[in-house]
């Protein structure tokens, strides 16, 4: 068997540069992703257990103010009725399944300006949701959860990377059209934002819990 292309078979176009571009995000979504699958799925069995046992001590229980269990017996952990984690079942997979398709087609691949907006939409809602979880436990149950911590800085970065992607694409209006002068893609604002974010968090955490 040899490795050189068949005479006059139709070869596979490169990606351009600019496709290239959307690379390194996917990545990023692959990789935030998959860690926020994996936190979304222990805090989901966490929270089966808690509801069979109120009591129940879980493996991140460290003490009073690092506690899954404090926090997962909130009401706080179920806004809609049913464990927040849920949501995190639903929608990591979908950016997942979004980054593996850029990856495998190296950037080439486009989806409909629809689809990425609604993702968009919806990872900004859930970004805004984690933000507010952090903001309760830290004031209002006095407990962090380093599952839930999880969660909140992949969803940042995800967000970040998503949102990258649609401003390259030009899914986000003309003020943010497609253009390599954008100050998120000149500048990696995206990145010194989510740097300063989790170094605050991080503060906090520190200050506040530790």
């Amino acid at each position: 068997m040899t490795t050189e292309a068949v005479a006059g078979a139709p070869t596979e176009p490169e990606p351009s540069d600019d496709q290239r571009r959307y690379v390194w995000p996917a990545v990023e979504m692959l990789v935030f992703g998959a860690i926020g699958l994996i936190a979304a799925l222990v805090l989901s069995i966490d929270a089966v257990v808690l509801a069979a046992n109120p009591d129940a001590v879980l493996s991140c229980n460290i003490n009073s103010k690092i506690s899954c269990g404090a926090v997962g017996t909130s009401w706080q952990a179920e806004v809609f009725g049913f464990p927040n984690s849920f949501l995190g079942l639903l929608a990591e997979p979908v950016v997942i399944t979004l980054a593996v398709s850029i990856l495998a087609w190296r950037g080439r691949v486009l989806f409909p300006r629809w689809f990425m907006v609604t993702a968009q939409a919806v990872y900004s809602i859930g970004l805004v949701l984690a933000f507010w979880l952090f903001h309760q436990s830290y004031f209002e149950i006095g407990a962090l959860c380093p599952w839930c911590l999880t969660v909140t800085a992949t969803t940042l970065l995800v967000w970040m990377s998503l949102t990258r992607i649609n401003v390259l694409q030009g899914n986000l209006g003309a003020g943010l059209k497609r253009s390599l002068e954008t100050p998120i893609v000149v500048y990696k604002a995206d990145i010194v934002v989510s740097v300063v974010i989790l170094a605050i968090m991080a503060g906090m955490i520190v200050y506040g819990y530790l």
